[in-house]
């Protein structure tokens, strides 16, 4: 029987208990006592897959010359750090659970991106195996220090005893060293390095004494380079609360320090990842403070027009600056594009707006009126999105028969490592079957790709015959484990069946089932448009029979559902089924 690996729980810090506490939920509906089926005595081989986006944003404002749409990643990539070294951009994001972590980007234009992989795709840097998937890895910092010509990625891993830790490399291209743990509670951390080789930590914490709910403070730390450890007894608080602790700000997080023309800026996310998230900016004459808020904060945000505007972006914050071409400044921030329905299935996504620093404080250029699906370049800059191997954008088709050397990067785990699962065949991409099931905390032998679209359409071929009624393989449309929708085959006594099941609040049923002839691979396939999702099969591979109707995507939606991700489809096999047809 192949298992998942095991590790230890994690003892949160009582911040992270506290947010634990509230934001999630981890009972699902199987008893972790209850004895593990056999293992099946075969494996279904995935002949190949297909993604195709089709929002009508991206018809209805199709690109002139000179533009680029906006989010610049689309799909679950949030809480987006970015550095530069030379002409190179370097932007990374939160995972959470998914595996390999911290996906990383590559552009030397801000508008053309390459994903060169992940930071933490070992399970020496990175174990995440028992945790819900918004748990594990958030909000990862990376700056890139000239005083050593080194780049630093710093984050918060929930799972696995790491806490707060750091990872380097001289080349992000070439990977990244195992993890120093960092010796601070809190969340959010991001590294600063001054002219004179100086180096400070900046992160979120809880204060001593909490005045409300919501209430934290961005806290500071002197860094030494040579240890890779914060220097103990150096920390100071030096935000309390946010732009002013009278208005009882919640959620001071995600700070980043910056120096300009002497000066030193503190920018932060403050509201909340949600309706009320902005982004401020406070300044000082020294690293440590004390910082005075801006004038004219928020400098970012989306929380004041009306809910039902065309195109609608919202919860717009958690920023980072750059120093883009042409000595322009930009910023990436997260927010959310909410379909029809005003349900969230796409995730918090990664956007990009240019910033006015010309006065004292920047501004995000558009970010304080609605924004709009499309900017124009920087100067000098061509499009090439979706081409020559740079990251796709706006509506695509992004095919897969697995035959590449190197598996797509798009292509991403739960809890633990694809390869764990995973083998390449001459026909296909098979799946070995792990004992555990779509709705346990455990890695599932599931192979994950985001949701980047409200309307999109996902397809797969499919060689497999159960050969037990705890064999199931097909599809899944995955918010979490607890919030789910698995459609495959599955077999009782000597007939396969086609069967979708919806699990709610870790609570599965059966949505529909229709006993099959499977003598040949069966393609499979769900369509989404808005908070519609069909799922359909055919044995022919042409034409397609829906099962159970049209179903709602509320399940898969961050608002139903809570937690930091997004919507995530994927190719699906276990050998722990325990899904029966009516």
């Amino acid at each position: 029987m192949k298992k998942p690996l095991k590790s230890t729980i994690y003892k949160h810090s009582p911040v992270f208990l506290l947010m634990t506490l509230l934001l999630f939920s981890f009972s699902g509906h199987k008893n972790d006592n209850e004895p593990k089926p056999k293992r099946a005595t075969n494996e279904p081989v995935f002949l190949s897959a297909t993604y195709k986006g089709d929002d009508e944003v991206y018809k209805k404002y199709p690109l002139k010359e000179g533009e680029f749409y906006n989010p610049i990643l689309q799909g679950t990539y949030p809480d987006p750090a970015i550095t530069r070294k030379g002409d190179d951009y370097y932007m990374v994001c939160s995972s959470f659970a998914m595996f390999p972590g911290v996906p990383i980007f590559h552009s030397n234009d801000l508008v053309n991106w390459t994903q060169i992989g992940h930071v933490l795709d070992r399970t020496s840097q990175l174990d995440v195996h028992n945790t819900s998937i918004s748990q594990g890895v958030y909000a990862p910092g990376i700056t890139y220090n000239e005083n050593n010509d080194t780049f630093y990625m710093i984050t918060t891993a929930f799972a696995g005893g790491l806490g707060n830790i750091v990872v380097k490399t001289k080349d992000p291209m070439q990977g990244w060293s195992e993890p120093y743990k960092l010796k601070f509670d809190g969340i959010d951390p991001s590294i600063f390095f001054d002219d004179d080789g100086k180096a400070f930590v900046v992160h979120n914490d809880a204060p001593e004494e909490a005045l409300y709910q919501g209430h934290r403070v961005i806290k500071i730390w002197e860094y030494d380079v040579e240890k890779d450890q914060i220097i103990e007894g150096t920390d100071k608080v030096i935000v309390n609360g946010g732009v002013d602790l009278e208005d009882q700000p919640i959620w001071i997080e995600a700070p980043h320090v910056y120096k300009k023309d002497g000066l030193y800026y503190l920018m932060c996310a403050e509201g909340g990842t949600g309706g009320w998230h902005s982004e401020v900016v406070f300044v000082s004459d020294n690293p440590k403070g004390p910082y005075e808020p801006a004038p004219s904060n928020p400098i970012l945000t989306q929380r004041y027009f009306p809910k039902d505007r065309e195109n609608m972006v919202d919860w717009a914050g958690h920023a980072d600056l750059v120093k883009g071409p042409n000595d322009k400044y930009y910023g990436v921030f997260l927010a959310i594009r909410p379909n029809e329905a005003g349900q969230v299935t796409t995730g918090r996504e990664t956007f990009i707006l240019p910033v006015d620093w010309s006065g004292k404080f920047p501004v995000f250029e558009n970010g304080l009126v609605p924004m709009e699906p499309k900017l124009q370049m920087p100067e000098g800059v061509e499009n090439h999105t979706g081409k020559d191997g740079f990251f796709p954008n706006g509506n695509f088709t992004f095919t897969d028969d697995f035959q590449a050397d190197i598996l797509d990067y798009r292509w991403i785990g739960l809890r633990g490592p694809r390869e764990d699962f995973i083998k390449k065949t001459k026909n296909g991409l098979r799946i070995e079957p792990f004992e555990t099931d779509i709705n346990e905390l455990a890695p599932t032998s599931t192979l994950f790709y985001r949701q980047m679209h409200k309307d999109f359409t996902f397809m797969t071929e499919m060689k497999y015959k159960p050969k037990s009624s705890e064999d199931m393989a097909g599809i899944t449309c995955y918010q979490n484990e607890r919030f789910n929708y698995a459609f495959g085959i599955i077999r009782k006594d000597k007939d396969y069946y086609v069967l979708l099941e919806r699990t709610e609040k870790g609570q599965s049923k059966i949505v529909a089932s229709k006993k099959i002839d499977l003598e040949n691979p069966i393609s499979l396939k769900v369509q989404a448009h808005g908070d519609q999702y069909e799922f359909s099969y055919s044995l022919d591979g042409e034409n397609y029979e829906n099962l159970g109707g049209k179903v709602s995507g509320d399940i898969l939606s961050t608002n139903v559902a809570g937690g930091f991700t997004g919507a995530m489809v994927g190719l699906y096999a276990t050998s722990a089924n325990d899904a029966a047809p009516n």
